[in-house]
């Protein structure tokens, strides 16, 4: 078990190091498909490294760290850069210096934590037989994902892995613990514009108008009555109207109004089924009401599906690293990942990162202008990503 405790020791030796990267991204945060200061900072750490990369997906970047006997076996590691579109809220030295942005969704951690295992892996290779891959990838956040950009850009060719793991921060699960699944672990997710046109008017007057409002109103209602009379309530869905923007005063029955939403299954073959009832659901009851409708479904991430075997032995070589207390079987979530895209073409590993403490506040959830981690998270995602890299395999 030397290269287990030599990794361990790296981990907490370089804890200090990649924590300050980590401050350093928090502070400098950029929206998806615009990671260019992220990208060129990525770049300089694996050049001090002494470790080759190759641009992808504009911003992307794929780097590969070579053991003994290369070919033998070919591991990807993915992280992914981008941040959201929140104001943060949080009082720490380390707080977005770019208003309005934020890595609320912990992408920050997931690329320190990724570039803190690439130099414990370059330094531990003549210990561990095979290639690691590292992918360092823009636009999870925002369709169609960056995931399926760096696929487009050959991120899983030359060499292709025989499988891919990523982990992502979970604040429902204490710091010092991971967690897995098995299967389908996260949902589809698919973006809903509809927007509404008729003739508007006097409130007063409202038979003289096609009242958008009325019509937005009976919509929301009658799409919710589409998902839970058809889908079958063993398998979970979930469709959200977030957004209604229309009219501007009290008197005036608006012109247009607009609808935004999102749709989430865990069913592939029931996702486009959904579609198909949505789309014809706000069409004849707006047009039926005397509306006109435009309607766009936006093809989202795909479901993500951890590979069984691949996340089982994944799953065995965490508690080997982190005892088997502290290892547990994570939760379905609705939530969606492009991480998704990977898992279509090779056998994929999505694990949960603990950064929980409540004693210390760290209890926001992701998505929120609060949140934020336990940064002893990060010598144990970079311990984990390490020991994964350098031993996981197809079939082992």
């Amino acid at each position: 078990m030397e290269l287990l405790t030599t990794i361990q020791a790296l981990a907490k030796t370089y804890a200090a190091e990649f924590i300050a990267v980590r401050r350093h991204l928090h502070a400098h945060p950029e929206l998806s498909y615009q990671e260019f200061e992220t990208s060129l900072f990525v770049q300089e750490q694996l050049r001090i490294m002494g470790i080759g990369f190759e641009q992808k997906a504009t911003t992307g970047l794929v780097a590969l760290i070579e053991g003994n006997d290369p070919s033998s076996r070919v591991i990807a590691l993915r992280a992914d850069m981008d941040a959201l579109q929140i104001q943060e809220e949080n009082q720490v030295s380390y707080c977005s210096v770019n208003e309005g942005k934020m890595h609320a969704c912990g992408h920050d951690v997931h690329t320190s934590i990724l570039l803190g295992a690439a130099k414990i892996l370059n330094e531990t290779k003549d210990q561990w037989s095979g290639t690691v891959k590292l992918l360092f990838q823009p636009g999870e956040e925002k369709n169609p994902g960056g995931a399926s950009f760096m696929i487009r850009d050959g991120a899983l060719e030359n060499p292709s892995p025989s499988g891919i793991i990523a982990l992502h921060v979970h604040p429902g699960l204490p710091v010092g613990k991971l967690s897995f699944r098995k299967g389908r672990v996260m949902a589809s997710a698919d973006e809903i514009y509809i927007t509404i046109k008729g003739k508007g008017g006097h409130a007063a007057a409202p038979h003289l108008t096609a009242d958008t409002i009325l019509i937005a109103s009976q919509l929301i209602v009658s799409l919710q009555q589409i998902i839970s009379r058809n889908n079958n309530p063993l398998s979970p869905s979930v469709l959200s109207i977030c957004s209604i923007q229309g009219g501007h005063t009290t008197n005036v029955i608006p012109s247009e109004v607009k609808l935004k939403g999102t749709f989430r299954a865990m069913d592939e073959a029931w996702r486009f089924k959904a579609h198909e009832l949505i789309a014809k659901q706000a069409i004849g009851l707006v047009e039926s009401m005397g509306g006109e409708i435009d309607l766009l479904i936006d093809i989202g991430y795909p479901t993500v599906d951890n590979d069984p075997a691949f996340t089982g032995a994944n799953w065995q070589l965490a508690e080997t690293y982190m005892g088997k207390e502290n290892v547990e079987e994570t939760e379905m979530r609705m939530g969606a990942e492009d991480f998704g895209y990977y898992t279509q073409q090779i056998p994929g590993c999505f694990f949960r990162l603990g950064v929980r403490n409540e004693a210390k506040g760290i209890v926001h959830n992701v998505h929120t202008p609060k949140f934020d981690i336990d940064e002893n998270a990060i010598e144990t995602g970079m311990g984990i990503m390490a020991w994964l890299g350098a031993n996981a395999n197809i079939g082992h």
